[in-house]
Formats: C-alpha cells, sequence, structure tokens
C-alpha cells in the first residue's frame, strides 16, 4: 500500500511539475524530448472547471513552499480515493481527471493528449499516414468514398467519388461509424486489403482489391495560374513538415511561367508549425526581416525569429485571402507580409490564434501528453496576433469581458494602432485586418441543409453514372436545375426555417388548453405561411444551386485539381478581386502606399 501511494505521488509530483518548469514561458523545447518544438493549430477544447481568483501576494519562498503543500494535498486526495471510496475506482482517470482539472483555468489550447488525439495531431503535421488515400464518410447507414486522393492507391484502383462501401474484407460496413472503418482500412505499406462496393448504376457488386501506401498529405493542395491572364495562384490548406518544400517547388514553377504576380490564398488554413511558417513568410521577404516574435511570461524569454535565407519571389506583387478560417501560422504569414508592406491582405479579419503550444510527455509510456501555451506570438509591428475572447476555455470570461463580451464585433475605431513598416495603419486587438475587406458568404437554410444532406453530392454521382461523358467545363442548365428539383422531392429532403423554428417554440411555450385552443387558428395560419414560403425558398437560391452542382459534378469528375481550374479560379469572389487589383497596377501601388484604413480616433 505505501508502495502504491509512493507511485501515486510520484505520478501527480511529475504531472505538475511539467507544468511549473514550463513556467519559465521559455517557448522551445528541451533536448531530452524528440516532440516539434511549437504548435500553432487550431483545436478547440470544450473542458470546464470554476475559476479560483487570489489577491494574495506571495514571495517567491512562499510560492514555491504553497506549491508544494498543494502537490501533497493532491496526492492525499487521490490516495483516500483509491483506498476508501465505496467502490473499485480507476486509479488512471483518477490522474487524468486531476490533470484536466489543473488545465481548465487556463487557455483553451492547453490540454491533456490521449494517443488517438496526439496521432491525429501528428498526422496532420507529419502529412502522412499508411493506408489508402480517400477520404470517407458515414451516410444512410453506410460508408461512402468521398473523394480518393490524386495518385493514391484508392485512385489508380478506380475507385470513385460515390462508391459505398459494402464490406471491408468480410466485415460489412452496416452501422459502421467513419473512425472504424478507417481502422480497418490503414495499414502497413505494402500489405492489401479486399472492399466490396455498390456503385451506382451497376447493380452487381465489385471486388477490389487494394494495396496500402504511405500516402501523402500535401500542404499545397493546389498552385496554377488564373485563366487569362500571368497571375499565379497557390492554395496552402496547412503548415506540416514538408510545407516550406512544397511551397518552393509549386513558386518556382510559377517563376518558369513568368508570372507577373501571385496571389496566396490561406483562407481556412488552420496553422501548424511554426518553423514552417517563418520558412514560408522567408519565399518573400527580403533577407533578415523579422517574421514574428514570441513572449512568455518573464522578460529575458522574448525571442526573435528571422527570414534566414533569400526569397524566391522578392518584388512582385502578392495579395494573400485570408478568412475567419485562416488561424495561427497563416496568421504569422499573413502579418508579416501585411506589416513589411510586401503584399495586400484580402478577404475577411482572420481567426485570432497567437498562442504558442509546446508538447510534453506526462508518462514515461508516453500514453499521455501535455500540450501547453507557452507563450504568444506577435507579429513585426508589434501587434499581438491573440484575440483576448479566444484565449479562455469555453465557460470562462476574460477580465475584459464584463464590458464586451464579443471582441469580434469590436469597432475599429476602439482597436490599438500600430504602423507597418511603410506608415500604413494596421489594428490590433487580435486576429490580421484585411487591407480590402470582402464579405463572407451567407447562406439560407435551405442551402445549409441541401449540403448537410448530402442533395448536391447524391446528384452528382446519379449525374456522372448517367453521363459517363461529361466533361469538367459543361454549364448548368435549367434542364439540371430542374432534374435537380424532382431529384430533391423524390429523396424527402426537409428543413426547417428560423420562423418554423420560432413556431415551434411558441407551441411548445403553450401549457394551457384553452390558450392553445384560442392561439390555434394563428398556428395553423403561420404554418400555412410557412409552407408557402419555403416552395419558393428553392427559386431563391437557384444561383447557388448551380453552382453547388457544378462543383459536386466537377470534383466527382476531375477531383479537386478540377474544382479548382473549373470554379475557384473562374467564379470565386476572393480571386476575381484580387485579379482585379493585381491587373490594376495604379490602385495596388496605393493601397500599399498610402493604406486604405485611416485612424479613427
Amino acid at each position: 500500500m505505501v508502495r502504491f501511494s509512493i507511485q501515486l505521488f510520484g505520478i501527480t509530483v511529475f504531472a505538475i511539475a511539467m507544468i511549473w518548469v514550463v513556467g519559465s514561458g521559455e517557448a522551445v523545447q528541451s533536448n531530452a524530448s524528440s516532440e516539434p518544438v511549437f504548435w500553432a493549430d487550431t483545436i478547440q477544447i470544450d473542458l470546464t472547471g470554476e475559476q479560483n481568483d487570489s489577491d494574495e501576494i506571495k514571495s517567491p519562498k512562499s510560492k514555491r513552499d504553497s506549491f508544494f503543500r498543494d502537490i501533497k494535498k493532491l496526492s492525499q486526495v487521490a490516495f483516500n480515493i483509491r483506498n476508501h471510496y465505496m467502490e473499485e475506482v480507476d486509479t488512471e482517470e483518477i490522474i487524468k481527471a486531476g490533470i484536466r482539472g489543473m488545465l481548465s483555468d487556463l487557455d483553451r489550447f492547453s490540454v491533456l493528449m490521449e494517443p488517438r488525439s496526439y496521432d491525429a495531431l501528428m498526422e496532420s503535421t507529419q502529412g502522412k499516414y499508411e493506408g489508402l488515400g480517400m477520404v470517407i464518410d458515414s451516410r444512410d447507414d453506410r460508408i461512402v468514398i468521398i473523394s480518393p486522393i490524386e495518385g493514391s492507391p484508392a485512385d489508380r484502383r478506380g475507385l470513385r467519388a460515390g462508391d459505398i462501401i459494402w464490406k471491408i474484407e468480410d466485415t460489412e460496413t452496416e452501422g459502421m461509424r467513419t473512425s472504424e472503418a478507417s481502422k480497418l482500412m490503414r495499414g502497413t505499406a505494402g500489405t492489401s486489403i479486399n472492399l466490396t462496393i455498390k456503385r451506382t448504376g451497376i447493380d452487381e457488386l465489385m471486388e477490389f482489391q487494394v494495396e496500402r501506401a504511405v500516402i501523402e498529405l500535401k500542404s499545397v493542395n493546389y498552385s496554377g495560374v488564373v485563366p487569362g491572364t500571368d497571375i499565379g495562384y497557390v492554395r496552402l490548406s496547412k503548415f506540416a513538415e514538408e510545407t516550406s518544400h512544397e511551397l518552393r517547388e509549386a513558386i518556382s514553377e510559377l517563376n518558369d511561367q513568368n508570372v507577373s504576380a501571385l496571389i496566396f490564398d490561406l483562407r481556412s488554413n488552420g496553422g501548424g508549425l511554426l518553423d514552417q511558417a517563418i520558412e514560408t513568410a522567408e519565399l518573400f521577404l527580403e533577407k533578415g526581416r523579422e517574421v514574428v516574435y514570441t513572449k512568455g511570461k518573464y522578460a529575458d524569454t522574448e525571442r526573435h525569429f528571422y527570414s534566414k535565407r533569400e526569397p524566391i519571389f522578392p518584388d512582385k506583387p502578392i495579395i494573400v485571402l485570408v478568412d475567419e478560417g485562416t488561424a495561427s501560422a497563416s496568421e504569422i504569414v499573413a502579418g508579416a507580409i501585411q506589416d513589411w508592406d510586401r503584399g495586400l491582405i484580402i478577404g475577411s479579419d482572420t481567426y485570432g490564434k497567437g498562442l504558442v503550444q509546446q508538447i510534453f510527455p506526462v508518462s514515461n509510456d508516453r500514453d499521455m501528453r501535455l500540450k501547453l501555451t507557452t507563450a504568444k506570438y506577435y507579429v513585426p509591428s508589434g501587434r499581438s496576433i491573440q484575440r483576448p475572447d479566444r484565449q479562455n476555455k469555453r465557460g470562462h470570461k476574460s477580465n475584459d469581458d464584463d464590458e464586451d463580451e464579443d471582441s469580434d464585433s469590436m469597432k475599429v475605431s476602439n482597436k490599438e494602432i500600430f504602423y507597418t513598416n511603410g506608415g500604413r495603419v494596421v489594428y490590433g486587438g487580435g486576429g490580421i485586418i484585411p487591407d480590402v475587406t470582402i464579405d463572407r458568404d451567407t447562406y439560407k437554410p435551405i442551402e445549409i441543409n441541401m449540403v448537410r444532406q448530402s442533395m448536391f453530392f447524391d446528384y452528382a454521382i446519379k449525374y456522372v453514372s448517367e453521363h459517363p461523358d461529361v466533361k469538367p467545363n459543361f454549364e448548368v442548365t435549367d434542364a439540371m436545375v430542374e432534374e435537380f428539383r424532382s431529384f430533391v422531392e423524390n429523396k424527402e429532403f426537409s428543413y426547417k426555417t428560423k420562423l418554423q423554428l420560432s413556431l415551434e417554440d411558441l407551441e411548445e411555450s403553450i401549457a394551457d388548453e384553452s390558450q392553445r385552443d384560442f392561439l390555434q387558428p394563428a398556428i395553423d395560419s403561420l404554418s400555412s405561411l410557412i409552407e408557402f414560403e419555403k416552395g419558393k425558398d428553392f427559386d431563391k437560391s437557384r444561383e447557388y444551386i448551380k453552382k453547388a452542382i457544378k462543383r459536386e459534378i466537377v470534383s466527382s469528375i476531375a477531383s479537386e485539381r478540377g474544382v479548382y481550374e473549373e470554379i475557384v479560379l473562374k467564379t470565386d469572389d476572393g480571386v476575381r478581386k484580387a485579379v482585379e487589383l493585381l491587373q490594376n497596377h495604379k490602385e495596388y501601388s496605393r493601397l500599399l502606399t498610402e493604406g486604405k484604413k485611416k485612424a479613427e480616433l
């Protein structure tokens, strides 16, 4: 018993000591660990806890003594639960709960990671795994292939978007979760697996023997030239281990094609590794330019990071596309380009995730890891990327929240003013505010639910099976839209409008039967009106429906590359605006020298 108590105490001390040691704020990795130095992802964990503030000021020695007394309290509680609770308890779960409790009052990005979440993080940043190479989803109680990855074993063997995986080896997929199917299909590269496939338009089940391989998850989704121009376009989805290498290759190819300017698309890029953000920025910035700096708890922990190599795209115009999904490492790159007046930022305000994470093992067998925030990111002008309301775990407020609970909606005039290298006004308060703003797309309930219920995806699979010769440059006709309308009706598609949801709430709130009888005629009238208006919703969303049909059909027959070439580069609002500015040299220069934003004092 004594031996167990000592072991339990040791685990607790080790877990808390890891946090105490990192308290120096030094955002670097110890030599004993092989983990990446910084993490710049956008993972939101729903962890709650009650904050216990204390105004007592303690000396360093007093704090240290108190710290060890608190450790003893933790170990004593764990010991008593283990030995005196009325039922058997899982001591490992007690320790995990204790660690999560310690993290509950910290920022939302400081979390305890178990093997599954850690492996997922490693996969996203290392950019590879062993398997078949396809995106799958659970639909209609079966596993459906959403898209094979170009060049993967699944793609080479002829698996298609919309194929239903009926069996994995001898295991039926009916009722199977996506995670279960993924686990069955992944395995050592070089081994094979048998899939039984049901394909639309073919009555018989089809057998596919597919050999697993190492699947490379590319950071650069697409690079090419905007049709009808000499402007290059590069889409970057994350910052993984090979990101800067992939980008260097893509931009070098565009340079070989003598592009006159570049559109760098960082929309919905949630971040990744800090070193890759720095190496990405140095593709565009002069050697020796500061890219970002970090500050932790203590003044001597401040670290500055600079571009170390000559840029390969040094002086031609650049426009960076951003949106509310642009976060962390993406914000570092966008902020550095903006602060050095190297290019223009177009889109909507970015996410505002500017916290440095470092990963520490929590136990010798590495079955748990601590992802702990150790510092904040600042771009060269001195702006902190971190948006205050993005910091606390859900359910907690910062000290400033009482006055303004929604800092996303903070007026520009209330933000702190900073200046770029050329003297343009930029604003602090978290995130990167674009030089040119593009309104966010808003979607109607019918549009959201058509996507959620896979109406466009299912129609595309049906259409391609009936029109096998369709080409990516096809146009959606009115006849196709009407055919889609009939398809949706036959699928018994349904959705609820905001008014309908409000009416349902009203009906539930009517408790008294006499009130219900009195109000029923009005309720019936509103219900009829709702159904009448829903009948018009399809026509009101006709243009959106046309675009969505084309996107899904192109994706089905020409994969991701086809979507970029036929849709993004030709019709996307952000790309169109970027092309317009890059072709208007006078306006582009004016925005860089005069600045579009003005300080509102």
